[in-house]
């Protein structure tokens, strides 16, 4: 006998699979695995005795205020209990429901069918990159003198640097990366801004370097405008915008251009992010950020399956909040896009751990293996083969 804690839909199925189950029963059994919790806020007593009578109907729970039984609570909380399918026939049921349900079941329909997702297809100038159930790695090339990570390639007056670059970058491909990002901005918490001048004179020419020389798909890291345009015009197909598409010029070049975006969420600007930290609710303020930053984006032309949502560690958030983001990461599927996440040399890691710089390492892996496991699509990492190690050892791990 064994007994099974739920890890995505993937496993049971492979289970159904091994056991010889046909595809058309194993097709109507899957649902019925999946188990899930669902959370409702401040809903009405009304509604929330309706949804418990309804739930029970399905044989699945909902658990609500006791005072909102006997209408003591006019507001509550309400905790749905229940398999995919049970969730999938009270849908059904709720669209003929008045109390704001019939709303209510579109909001379900579509938030399930997001966590439930796996698979996205980003589209790109030179065809699709697959984010499947295998973690992609964007691997990092800093193109400063003053990277908080101390591996900035760029020095003034240097003629070499990107070939550099591309050396750098033909690595981390044969290591493992997926993606190849370039930044001529630092920032680290308290850095100053340059010149659009200084950052175009740092970032373009190895855009137009690397796109000659390798397959990987370059990313810009900007938040001007300027640098995105002349770099998606020398090579690269996408933007990787820390200012999560505030600037609404960034929004027209990514729209006219064709190009993917990273959409990333941060509370004022590098100079400032630590100094003005506060949130009503965590997760819930980026997840909402986010989501306006989307709809903004597709608004103005941007397609949907060029998005991709980053939660911005590191960028305005408290070492806790880090690991919160971390540890809560599945929320964000909710979005429905895939999930870039960047943990990589932070020091968020340093302070818990205790450690001095260079020690990050074993953090930043621990880190990005529980990204993975959450449901990260995209890791931004500094150590490419470290990572693509750890991450190989987990997957062999998960599908022998």
């Amino acid at each position: 006998m064994r007994i099974f804690k739920f890890n995505g839909l993937g496993e049971i199925k492979q289970i159904l699979h091994e056991i010889g189950v046909d595809t058309y029963g194993a097709k109507i059994m899957l649902p019925k695995t999946a188990a899930f919790l669902i959370r409702l806020t401040a809903m009405s007593n009304v509604a929330a005795n309706i949804l418990k009578q309804e739930m029970l109907s399905l044989g699945a729970e909902a658990a609500i205020a006791r005072g909102a039984l006997t209408g003591k609570t006019k507001k509550t909380d309400v905790l749905l209990i229940g398999q995919l399918a049970q969730f999938s026939a009270l849908i059904n049921k709720l669209k003929i429901q008045p109390f704001g349900l019939q709303k209510l079941a579109g909001e379900l329909k579509e938030n399930l069918r997001n966590f439930t997702k796996n698979d996205f297809r980003l589209s790109l100038k030179k065809g699709f990159l697959n984010l499947g159930d295998e973690t992609q790695i964007m691997g990092i090339i800093n193109l400063t003198p003053d990277s908080f990570s101390h591996d900035g390639l760029y020095r003034e007056f240097s003629n070499n640097y990107p070939e550099l670059a591309l050396n750098k970058a033909q690595r981390l491909i044969s290591e493992g990366a997926r993606i190849i990002d370039l930044g001529g901005v630092s920032t680290r918490p308290g850095a100053k801004g340059i010149s659009t001048k200084e950052e175009l004179s740092r970032t373009i020419p190895v855009v137009r370097c690397l796109a000659k020389k390798i397959n990987a798909p370059i990313s810009i890291d900007t938040t001007n405008p300027l640098v995105a345009r002349a770099a998606l015009d020398a090579g690269a197909e996408m933007i990787n915008d820390i200012g999560g598409l505030r600037n609404r010029e960034m929004i027209k070049v990514a729209a006219r251009c064709k190009a993917a975006v990273v959409i990333m969420h941060m509370l004022g600007k590098p100079a400032n992010m630590q100094k003005i930290i506060h949130y009503e609710s965590l997760i819930e303020d980026i997840c909402a950020y986010l989501k306006n930053a989307i709809l903004s984006a597709e608004a103005a032309g941007i397609k949907p399956d060029k998005i991709i949502i980053d939660p911005g560690i590191g960028f305005g958030k408290t070492p806790v909040d880090n690991l919160k983001i971390i540890k809560h990461l599945p929320d964000f599927k909710l979005l429905g896009k895939p999930i870039l996440i960047g943990p990589s040399r932070k020091s968020f890691i340093t302070k818990i751990l205790g450690l001095n710089l260079p020690s990050q390492i074993t953090g930043t892996l621990a880190a990005c293996v529980m990204a993975a496991q959450r449901g990260a699509n995209i890791l931004r990492v500094h150590d490419v083969k470290e990572v693509r190690q750890s991450l190989k050892m987990v997957e062999a791990v998960e599908k022998c």
